[in-house]
């Protein structure tokens, strides 16, 4: 892992919770985008290098509509930057952690991604994270 890429955070309503996290960070959000595989809208603010996600579901069984339903909103995952997202995936299972998914994925903001169950990393649902070439 090289550096914490982002901090995605779930939100009900992804344009309430600009406006909100504007007024917090004292500046706008940079890029909404949608993320039809995941079932997801995303907006991305920057601060101090490092970026905030904010995920809104876009249906009913998306995995934020459902993290949402169980937990409330709230910090849903933490973004590592990697170099190698493949060679990441064979170093972390070799490791013993249990992958949501064996190959990477698209994800939002030029990113391949694939993610750790929370079972195998002490509750925290992680995200690798590689730009896309």
């Amino acid at each position: 892992m090289e550096k914490l890429e982002h901090i995605g955070i779930a939100v009900k309503n992804l344009d309430e919770s600009n406006l909100l996290f504007a007024k917090l960070l004292g500046k706008a959000h940079y890029k909404i985008e949608e993320v039809p595989s995941e079932g997801v809208r995303t907006s991305f603010f920057e601060l101090g290098g490092i970026k905030i996600e904010l995920l809104e579901a876009t249906n009913f069984d998306s995995p934020i509509a459902k993290f949402i339903e169980k937990r409330g909103e709230g910090i849903h995952h933490l973004a590592f930057e990697v170099v190698d997202i493949n060679r990441s995936i064979q170093v972390y299972s070799e490791k013993g952690f249990h992958l949501l998914n064996e190959q990477p994925k698209p994800g939002a903001d030029n990113k391949q991604i694939v993610f750790m169950h929370p079972k195998s990393t002490n509750g925290v649902l992680m995200e690798l994270c590689e730009e896309k070439k």
